[in-house]
């Protein structure tokens, strides 16, 4: 199957062909260094870390340049709120970013330019608008004439007249057109800025992209991202300012992810359902909230809610349970050693979603990179392993250990795209448990001592007060799992 994706600008699925055999140019626009990132900032990153991830597995040669914003007035107004200066403001966020990113284990682009360093393209660029008739300067500030723009708002599909029916300039802008913006703003006394050929001042938003994306990535680029907040205006302006520039086609596909909403409803500081990663990550493990994020399709708006989180995290150990169980059946010599024999139907039937998962997940990558259909092939093929483990069928025919080891390895091949299930099973697990604990209010020497107790109680046939244990630590967060093995336990 040949990969294909959604692209805003066509408003439907296209089959990928870069710009260059074998080559992937990407740009994703990245943060405005003010404060720690949230989970919107999270969803899209981890969304463009699959993308990346999963055109190298294909074989492309990606350059990815995702940018920092460390000069605009919301780090400017912050800076002067906590007496910093906006330098030092944006180098403690970015920091800060790295590290929420790095936790929730996104792969570092090839290239991640600031917008400070690269203020001499950004000029070139203005001077080249103003060149062409695009730009003009008026009182040291440098505007974008949209007018002068034919395929203006061709990525969002808005009505221009109608948007200029409502439009106003506001005071102290001396724009020709109420939609034109900035491309340079002209020093305010005590702000950082620059020397240009307009005066001192500073770049506007969205020309940073513009001269990053075409110092690192050329002219053309072959897939631009972000979220779906970036469609109007930044997106739509990057595109007049750079094909004004160049006279080029600027991106060839334009992938946005959906909104986070807190509960159902959209994710907002007025309202109060506003999440930092970090505040996030106090609670639940990094892999967990990167495996919500993935269990929907990436342009889906999706739910963050406690429920959902937890449901994630019982997703994501079902799948290192069965990791778990490989590994104990093919590295710790639980396998005895059987004749290898032929495989029934049933065999066969119950083997096909692990032995095509391969097959299955690249199909569902393939359709505009469909992380939850992938996941959903990952599941079938877990249960198909589950069932494989717990009848122990590779007892009566050894043949089954090749297809346990096999069935092994593209778990963690398709964990790789994704970024999960990359730890060690057991660790990982008992992380889990250990945190699970916390909620419970007991400790494992208590859990184990009621599961001692429990087994005495089973073995005197004193059922009762067996079943009572295991609802006791039921309602605490402990579900017990019984197996010929013995008696072990999780935490919900």
């Amino acid at each position: 199957m040949t990969l294909r994706i959604f692209n805003t600008q066509s408003g439907a699925k296209e089959e990928f062909q870069p710009i260059e055999p074998g080559k992937v140019r990407l740009y994703v626009c990245g943060i405005t260094a003010y404060d720690y990132c949230h989970i919107g900032h999270a969803r899209a990153n981890v969304v463009f870390d699959v993308l990346f991830r999963y055109l190298k597995a294909l074989g492309y040669e990606v350059t990815y340049v995702r940018n920092y914003t460390d000069i605009d007035d919301k780090i400017i107004n912050r800076a002067n709120e906590l007496k910093v200066g906006s330098r030092e403001l944006a180098e403690r966020f970015m920091a800060a970013f790295a590290e929420d990113m790095a936790r929730l284990g996104c792969e570092t682009p090839s290239v991640e330019p600031k917008a400070t360093e690269n203020i001499s393209h950004i000029i070139a660029i203005i001077r080249t608008l103003i060149g062409k008739g695009m730009a003009y300067e008026a009182g040291g500030d440098v505007y974008f004439s949209i007018r002068d723009f034919p395929g203006y708002l061709k990525l969002s599909k808005r009505n221009l007249d109608e948007m200029l029916s409502g439009a106003r300039i506001a005071p102290g802008e001396q724009k020709r057109d109420p939609m034109d913006f900035a491309l340079w703003k002209a020093a305010k006394p005590g702000e950082p800025s620059w020397e240009s050929p307009w005066g001192p001042g500073r770049p506007g938003w969205h020309i940073e992209c513009s001269a990053m994306s075409m110092r690192y990535l050329g002219p053309s680029i072959d897939i631009h991202g972000g979220g779906k907040d970036l469609v109007f205006p930044h997106h739509e302006n990057e595109i007049a300012q750079s094909e004004g520039a160049t006279g080029q086609p600027f991106a060839r596909y334009w992938v946005h992810n959906g909104f986070v909403n807190i509960n159902q409803e959209k994710m907002s500081k007025s309202l109060g359902n506003f999440f930092t990663v970090r505040e996030v990550l106090e609670k639940y493990d990094p892999e967990v909230l990167r495996f919500f994020i993935l269990s929907a399709h990436y342009r889906s708006p999706i739910d963050f809610s406690d429920k959902n989180l937890e449901d994630a995290r019982h997703g994501l150990s079902r799948i290192y349970e069965a990791l778990l169980g490989l590994g104990e059946v093919l590295d710790s010599g639980a396998a005895k050693p059987a004749p290898e024999a032929g495989f029934s139907a049933e065999d066969e039937e119950i083997w096909q979603p692990a032995e095509r998962l391969r097959e299955n997940f690249a199909a569902a990558m393939d359709d505009d990179f469909n992380t939850a259909q992938a996941l959903g092939q990952i599941f079938e093929a877990v249960r198909a392993v589950n069932r494989v483990l717990a009848e122990r069928r590779f007892e009566a025919n050894g043949a089954w250990l090749r297809r346990l080891a096999a069935v092994r390895d593209r778990f963690r091949g398709c964990g790789e795209v994704l970024g999960l299930f990359q730890a060690e099973p057991a660790s990982w697990l008992e992380r889990i448990k250990d945190a699970g604990l916390g909620e419970s209010g007991l400790s494992k020497e208590a859990i184990e001592a009621l599961i001692v107790e429990r087994k005495e109680a089973r073995k005197n046939k004193n059922f009762a007060r067996a079943d009572a244990i295991r609802d006791e630590l039921a309602a605490k967060g402990i579900v017990l799992l019984d197996s010929p093995q013995g008696t072990t336990w999780k935490t919900k």
